[in-house]
């Protein structure tokens, strides 16, 4: 069975990974403004695009075998 593909549909995704203290209207700000960006770079229709933000709290990120939360209350720590 042959199928003819006249034209190919992209749908770009495009992911951001932010901290936990990003508030909503900058989350907005970056989705708006991020879209019409790419859309205008890859002359696809802004409609087309995907957008993510991915919260990250320091809990789920490591370093050394340690949490990003650990470190920081060490650090808090060493300098009082």
């Amino acid at each position: 069975m042959k199928f003819k593909v006249e034209r190919m549909i992209f749908m770009p995704y495009i992911q951001i990974e932010a901290g936990p203290h990003v508030s909503t209207e900058q989350k907005k700000q970056l989705i708006a403004d991020i879209t019409q960006d790419a859309s205008k770079i890859l002359g696809i229709p802004a409609s087309g695009f995907y957008v993510l933000i991915k919260e990250n709290y320091a809990d789920n990120w490591g370093i050394g075998g340690r949490t990003l939360t650990d470190i920081a209350k060490k650090r808090t720590s060493d300098n009082m």
